[in-house]
């Protein structure tokens, strides 16, 4: 996959997409600045979500979810390890229940 272009590029390409002239084709516009017209068409969309116009996860609330799904597999691996040694700590005869001691 490339490399992610930087993010006032592609403010830059959309600022510039949606003020073309009438009748100017995004494909061109698209050419000019050296990517395909699906980037650029994906880019709009993308923008029109974030400037709230059109239904979507914006690039912070996808950030905040990736994030929070990161922090859930770390949690379940803490779950995992505790249960397992949960598992194995009375079957060590370790002392503790059922002893008394004075």
């Amino acid at each position: 996959m490339p490399a992610p272009y930087p993010q006032e590029f592609r403010d830059d390409v959309v600022r510039v997409a949606k003020n073309r002239e009438h009748g100017e084709k995004l494909a061109v516009i698209a050419k000019d600045f050296g990517i395909s017209e699906l980037c650029l068409t994906n880019w709009m969309r993308q923008a029109d979500v974030e400037d709230s116009a059109r239904p979507g996860k914006t690039r912070e609330e996808s950030s905040e979810l990736r994030d929070l799904r990161r922090r859930n597999r770390l949690l379940e691996q803490e779950n995992e390890v505790l249960r397992r040694a949960a598992a194995y700590l009375p079957q060590a005869g370790l002392p503790g229940e059922g002893s008394t001691r004075s």
